[in-house]
């Protein structure tokens, strides 16, 4: 987490910078920096819409201009709500996907009034738009930061995680699945239920496929065997 950098350029509301803070916290991501804030900066407004994040705030660094606050960036992302007719890479969250995050990564986000000009476009490797309503593309700035946040942390969680089955669930082996498939299809035969008999084999194929994909452990092949023999029962 430590490798992502979330850049505010110009941000003119404290409000906004405050919330930016407390949402790249909420995923567990501590690098804010900031371009040239309009407001003062701390301030006492950052600081109380921060809420939990006010360490953020504090270790948060500020910049004059955009080159210097770039420099030791690796790859800079820079969102927009416009297509910039410019001889730039365009990626959109999915591409997120493909980044290498040992490199250190810097999402760039305008103001709030006017976004990023192409100046400020030419510093990044790419541009990215989050997808929205055609019809309403302007997006809060902290609400593109958390929508970043949010995908960029999953990313990086997926990537470092290595998810297994716990060694206690054993998965059920074909034959205990064949045993209690055949014992539920042939209760179903006991009450006529393969109607009309033309459609039985595809009825059989589809009910198979169904058990089948499912991979059902030991434990659940037993609990829906004894289920399938007691309806029968109950029915009876």
């Amino acid at each position: 987490m430590s490798s992502v950098s979330f850049i505010l350029h110009k941000p003119q509301l404290s409000e906004n910078i405050g919330a930016c803070a407390r949402a790249i916290k909420n995923f567990s991501f501590n690098k804010l920096v900031v371009i040239n804030p309009k407001p003062t900066f701390p301030n006492d407004k950052i600081v109380a819409t921060s809420v939990g994040a006010k360490e953020i705030i504090k270790n948060c660094k500020v910049y004059d201009n955009l080159e210097s606050a770039t420099k030791n960036i690796d790859y800079l992302i820079a969102t927009s709500s416009r297509f910039r007719n410019k001889n730039i890479k365009h990626i959109n969250l999915n591409d997120l996907s493909k980044l290498d995050f040992n490199k250190k990564i810097g999402f760039l986000f305008g103001s709030e009034a006017s976004g990023l000009s192409n100046n400020e476009i030419i510093y990044a490797n790419s541009t990215m738009q989050i997808p929205t309503n055609p019809n309403f593309k302007s997006i809060n700035l902290s609400h593109s930061v958390i929508i970043v946040a949010q995908v960029v942390s999953s990313l990086i969680k997926l990537k470092k995680s290595n998810y297994k089955k716990s060694k206690k669930v054993k998965s059920a082996s074909k034959k205990d699945i064949q045993a209690m498939v055949n014992l539920c299809v042939q209760k179903l035969e006991n009450k006529n239920f393969f109607k009309p008999s033309e459609k039985k084999p595809i009825m059989l194929e589809n009910l198979r496929s169904i058990f089948y994909k499912m991979e059902l452990s030991e434990k659940e092949t037993r609990i829906l065997s004894s289920v399938f023999a007691n309806l029968a029962k109950k029915a009876d």
